[in-house]
């Protein structure tokens, strides 16, 4: 128990020093544009280039760590993830170049110990207890979330913008030390030679032609004949992979995995929901720093109640999950992001600021109530084998899920408010404000629906296991669900 206990917490200083590494370096990216003299289009890519190599890599890394074994990829990992952070605070006159290549660097390191982080847990962990542990890993997310902006503020105002990369460092170099000797022993199933090195080049490309066409598609016109081509070439190669995968006798990513309906049905929803979270991300510091003229901090300060409530409820729903039901528990937390997206739809001009904060910390807890519980059902489904693969396709959805909420949110909003004045829209317009509220709205309608089908596919889910077993506590369970479904039904009339 006291090896699981330092597993967990070593797994999750290192999630929470990648969590705090997104939050922290948004929040000093004007001051390096800045002391290394780009625009704030160059200085951006410190952002992207990170998410865009942890999500084109990080299958690869899950199939090795199933081949010569999760904890060995995972000390690399760090080992590599400390490295880059140690690069990423030179500032040696080197410029922007080195400073993305450091995070290149960074994003190798995090896409090992993310590949094998729920593979890690679920091994260590039995069924019983998984999904609580998961909820553990869950909050330090969310501390990362919370603590990000606010850390990075206080090393800005007595440092240099160099501290926020050397942080991870010393905290690093301990969680290593901590959390080494306590990983379990695992062999592995093969050897590195085995590493489908096709498939996962054919898979790196789909990935970075995907992003780069959302990261373009705004500023390029998505009628671009080179964004065009890049999303044909794309959508080849990605059909090539999956032609490959069949045909190799050890690919890189076993389609087999994908027949588990319980496992598809998680991953379908996980992609969903977190996609809608983006949207509350992007468009409502938007709403309240342009629309409503709220300073930086007060609306830093609104904002998080998302990742409070998160924190508080996610732990609690890891309980209830194993003592109670998984799969009642998403459903629960997918009904309450439902309520919450039709929440924002009423958001008016004059809104009082408690609504919004009541909206975000409704939509923070039910994630909370959705996101460890799914993960727990996501990683029982396969075998002990897949571990490493079913953990990295389970980081590389949630990856790929933050990239399209920001891009699908923001081409929404900017359309809406496009189509409502006759010409291209790319920013919000103070002379025009009512146009961004209105295309706000028709954000979040999508977003309504997002998660709808996917409150829709948790019933279908909940409803179709075991349906040859109707014992009480079965029976019990659908009373929930019907419950559930009668108030949603209800509120949908009602507004």
């Amino acid at each position: 128990m006291k090896n699981r206990t330092k597993v967990l917490l070593t797994i999750g200083l290192f999630t929470l020093m990648s969590t705090l590494d997104g939050s922290i370096v948004n929040i000093a990216l004007p001051t390096m544009a800045r002391e290394l003299n780009v625009s704030t289009s160059q200085i951006t890519w410190v952002v992207t280039i990170y998410l865009i190599v942890i999500s084109a890599i990080i299958l690869i890394f899950g199939r090795l760590a199933d081949l010569i074994g999760k904890t060995t990829v995972t000390r690399w990992g760090w080992t590599i993830f400390i490295v880059g952070s140690l690069l990423a605070g030179l500032n040696i006159g080197l410029g922007l170049p080195f400073l993305l290549f450091a995070r290149v660097v960074q994003a190798i390191g995090a896409s090992m110990f993310m590949a094998t982080s729920f593979g890690i847990v679920a091994q260590v962990f039995p069924v019983e207890s998984r999904a609580r542990a998961m909820s553990i890993t869950s909050m330090f997310v969310s501390v990362g979330s919370i603590a990000g902006p606010a850390l990075g503020g206080l090393i800005l105002q007595v440092a240099s913008w160099n501290y926020i990369f050397w942080i991870n460092v010393p905290i690093g170099i301990l969680a290593w030390i901590f959390g080494s000797r306590a990983l379990p022993e695992d062999e592995g199933q093969g050897s590195i030679k085995e590493v489908d090195l096709s498939g996962g080049l054919q898979m790196t490309a789909v990935i970075v032609l995907l992003f780069m066409a959302l990261n373009f598609g705004q500023t390029l016109g998505w009628n671009n004949p080179l964004l065009l081509l890049g999303v044909a070439l794309g959508f080849i190669l990605f059909v090539s992979f999956i032609f490959t995968e069949r045909r190799k006798e050890k690919p890189l990513l076993d389609l087999g995995i994908f027949k588990n309906r319980l496992f598809s049905l998680s991953l379908l929803m996980s992609l969903l929901n977190f996609t809608v979270a983006m949207f509350a991300s992007i468009l409502l510091p938007f709403y309240l720093q342009d629309y409503r003229d709220y300073a930086p901090g007060a609306a830093g300060f609104i904002m998080m109640a998302y990742p409070a409530a998160m924190l508080i409820v996610s732990p609690i729903a890891g309980a209830l999950a194993d003592k109670i039901d998984k799969e009642v528990i998403t459903f629960v937390g997918i009904s309450g992001i439902v309520l919450s997206q039709i929440g924002y739809l009423l958001i008016r001009a004059d809104s009082p600021q408690w609504w919004v904060i009541a909206i975000l910390l409704l939509q923070g807890a039910s994630m909370g109530a959705f996101q460890s519980p799914n993960n727990a059902l996501i990683m029982e489904t396969v075998e002990r084998k897949y571990l490493g693969i079913a953990g990295s396709v389970n980081s590389l959805i949630r990856n790929m899920a933050f990239v399209l909420g920001t891009s699908v949110a923001t081409i929404i909003l900017f359309l809406s408010m496009s189509s409502q004045l006759g010409y291209t829209v790319r920013t919000y317009l103070p002379e025009h404000p009512d146009t961004f509220l209105q295309g706000m709205h028709m954000a979040f309608v999508c977003s309504l629906v997002l998660t709808s089908i996917s409150w829709i596919l948790a019933g279908v889910r909940l409803l179709g296991r075991k349906k040859n077993k109707r014992t009480p506590e079965r029976r019990i369970k659908l009373g929930v669900f019907y419950f559930h479904l009668f108030v949603e039904s209800s509120l949908f009339v009602v507004f």
